[in-house]
């Protein structure tokens, strides 16, 4: 319902696909169906009645939340399956090896890495044959960075949890992992505002090679391409789509 993954919902019900949006806040999903229907185009061919978006209500770190997602994708397609899944629901925090915690942890492990396997398992049998999981990685999670080792930990897991999936579920279904660098999310502009000044959006920009920070919609384009059946010979791969940060 925020950042990345509602940039990725636009974009596909821009394109013709009906969504199925999950998320934690009720109200906010209310509103990211009506933004959505708003978006479909006359030209579209979606079916008489038939809502472009609907919201699921949905903590991805419950493994139980998860498996109600089945019934709610059957009933939204009317008993068919998906083409395409992305897990992007993901968070954020820098914590220095000393004062790492267990709840630390556990937040970061349960929703990253925990998240993106539950959300997989609960569809994967509703995967339509030649369909695409996109997951959401980082370049954290391929190269490291300073002052957030679980972060890192749960993003990596996730980038080779991808790969170990694109084995597992082929020739049925493609999975890839797109990794962005920073982007300008509510994630980040909490990022920042917790970072309590010691870091500003600039410094941030000057460390990228394209001298600024991503925008949601460039990290959706790259996800919904991945996606797409144009690029059906693509499987168990990492796309950095960074601005150059990991190519230094």
């Amino acid at each position: 319902t925020s950042g990345i993954g509602l940039a990725v919902a636009r974009t596909l019900v821009q394109d013709g696909a009906r969504v199925l949006v999950v998320g934690r806040k009720a109200a906010k999903g209310a509103q990211v169906v009506q933004e959505l229907a708003a978006l479909v185009k006359p030209a579209v061919p979606i079916e008489a009645d038939a809502p472009a978006a609907v919201f699921f209500s949905l903590d991805v770190s419950s493994r139980v939340g998860c498996q109600k997602l089945a019934p709610a994708v059957q009933a939204f397609f009317a008993g068919g399956g998906l083409d395409i899944l992305v897990t992007s629901a993901g968070i954020y925090q820098e914590q220095l090896l000393p004062n790492i915690a267990l709840t630390d942890y556990a937040a970061l492990m349960d929703t990253n890495v925990a998240g993106t396997l539950w959300v997989i398992q609960a569809v994967a049998p509703l995967l339509n044959e030649g369909s695409s999981i996109v997951t959401v990685g980082s370049d954290a999670g391929v190269s490291g960075n300073y002052g957030c080792p679980l972060y890192c930990a749960s993003k990596g897991a996730v980038v080779a949890m991808s790969k170990a999936l694109a084995l597992d579920l082929a020739p049925h279904t493609r999975v890839n992992c797109v990794c962005p660098g920073d982007v300008d999310t509510p994630l980040v502009k909490r990022q920042l505002e917790q970072a309590g000044g010691s870091y500003t959006e600039a410094d941030m920009a000057a460390a990228y090679p394209l001298g600024r920070i991503g925008k949601p919609e460039e990290i959706a384009h790259v996800i919904c391409a991945v996606a797409s059946p144009a690029n059906n010979f693509m499987t168990g791969a990492v796309i950095m789509a960074d601005g150059g940060l990991t190519a230094k």
